[in-house]
């Protein structure tokens, strides 16, 4: 009966709703840094001051995706903020890309039209990663089933069976 053989259980990992939220949400965050990525890459010549921001947010939403793959819910409601301010810098972007489609404009590595796009695609993916976060953390991934009650309740249907 030595208290270093007994497992600490997390019930709510195992349960199939929480298992989808997780991976609906990693791939969420995915999704966000790959298109995060593909505006930064299509239009580098013509992004002034946000390059830095840009490349932020992919490496940190990839650091998410990854920390929610293993169950951290601790960066659930920092996704959450990030994404709100996503959601600003999206909509107030996107229609500058769709003004550059004139001429006189140099034209940067992808079309104006789809920049502006993939853009506007940001603030519908976003606004799911606020709301599978939430979810994700009003389920309680971290609760743990490792009592000393807990263990020796099992132990002893353990031995009764």
């Amino acid at each position: 009966m030595a208290n270093e053989e007994r497992e600490i259980r997390h019930p709510n990992r195992e349960l199939p709703e929480n298992k989808r939220t997780k991976s609906v949400l990693a791939f969420l965050l995915l999704v966000t840094a790959g298109l995060v990525a593909v505006i930064t890459l299509g239009g580098w010549d013509k992004l002034e001051g946000a390059k830095p921001v840009n490349i932020f947010y992919v490496l940190v939403y990839l650091l998410f995706a990854y920390y929610v793959a293993r169950w951290n819910r601790g960066v659930l409601p920092v996704a959450t903020a990030l994404s709100v301010v996503l959601i600003i810098f999206a909509a107030v972007a996107a229609p500058a890309w769709f003004e550059r489609d004139k001429t006189g404009f140099a034209s940067p590595a992808l079309p104006e039209p789809l920049l502006g796009l993939l853009t506007l695609l940001l603030i519908p993916v976003s606004l799911l990663v606020m709301f599978f976060a939430m979810r994700g953390f009003q389920q309680g991934w971290n609760i743990e089933a490792g009592s000393r009650a807990f263990l020796d309740q099992q132990e002893a249907e353990g031995q009764a069976a």
